[in-house]
């Protein structure tokens, strides 16, 4: 193929050098994934995957901070043709979400994401500000692996504290006239699930189980690696200071993580959904 370049260049014929520039191309972009699929060699990341949002303080800013980055990954997930399932959402009081639990299912979604957790830092001038003032906002993302029937968890029914609770939409408005939604409290380690996306109480109480077993499967795999004190001493403070990577609107624009030192001048594409770089650069540095 280099010598038809060759002779291409030396004819000067630009249609046949495009055509070989496209290929190679091609075979780059190729073996990039292929590249990429050998970093995501750990047994678990070939699951689905939970991603769990949650606002941090500042009231309005952080919830509508927290729904943007819920926004980002569902676009993630749509451009790549992976399917996204809602499982439970608490609103913000004027705008956005204080919590949101999300499901996104396709290849190797956990291996692509895991690095994704931790707290995520916006800075712009607020929509929601008369002064139009520069704000700074935090939310939080957690992701933890959806665990197949394959995956043996013990849970004890004496270890759980089960609540029903009536579906609330925006303002505290009721969205049923029943205690469907289901939270599901695991008193050993204080891990709380639940789930109101389903009218049935039954279907709710198993989709909070299924999440509870992958929260407890994750939590055994960070304790195991001895991650698991570190992890949860960044989840009590969504703040400064703990940020894995910062969204900056205004008084320059720039996305930049701070472990990897990636950047990016195009915050709108990657708060659209254009994470890609972000997530291969984490892949390398992890494999490093």
């Amino acid at each position: 193929m280099y010598d038809i370049f060759l002779l291409a260049d030396e004819e000067n014929n630009q249609q046949i050098i495009d055509e070989i520039l496209n290929k190679f191309k091609k075979l780059k972009d190729e073996v990039k994934k292929i590249e990429i699929k050998c970093f995501l060699s750990n047994e678990n990341d070939i699951l689905d995957s939970y991603l769990e949002f949650h606002a941090g303080a500042g009231g309005t800013e952080s919830q509508d901070w927290a729904e943007m980055l819920r926004r980002m990954y569902m676009k993630w997930a749509s451009n790549k043709g992976y399917s996204v399932e809602l499982i439970s959402e608490h609103k913000g009081d004027e705008a956005g979400i204080k919590s949101s639990i999300i499901k996104i299912s396709g290849d190797y979604i956990y291996g692509f994401l895991k690095s994704e957790s931790g707290i995520h830092r916006l800075v712009r001038i607020s929509p929601f500000d008369s002064g139009a003032r520069r704000h700074t906002s935090f939310a939080s993302v957690w992701i933890y692996p959806v665990v197949n029937e394959d995956i043996d968890v013990e849970i004890s029914e004496k270890d759980l504290r089960i609540d029903t609770y009536r579906s609330s939409g925006a303002g505290g408005q009721h969205v049923n006239t029943t205690d469907s939604a289901v939270r599901i409290t695991h008193i050993p380690t204080k891990i709380v699930v639940q789930c109101q996306n389903e009218r049935s109480q039954h279907k709710n109480k198993e989709t909070c189980m299924n999440m509870l077993k992958a929260r407890l499967y994750e939590f055994e795999l960070q304790k195991r690696e001895k991650e698991s004190s570190n992890i949860e001493d960044t989840k009590s403070d969504i703040g400064w200071g703990h940020q894995i990577r910062s969204y900056v609107l205004h008084p320059y624009r720039m996305v930049k993580d701070n472990r990897t030192n990636y950047e990016s001048s195009n915050p709108d594409k990657v708060l659209d959904g254009n994470i890609d770089n972000f997530l291969e650069n984490s892949l390398y540095k992890l494999n490093a």
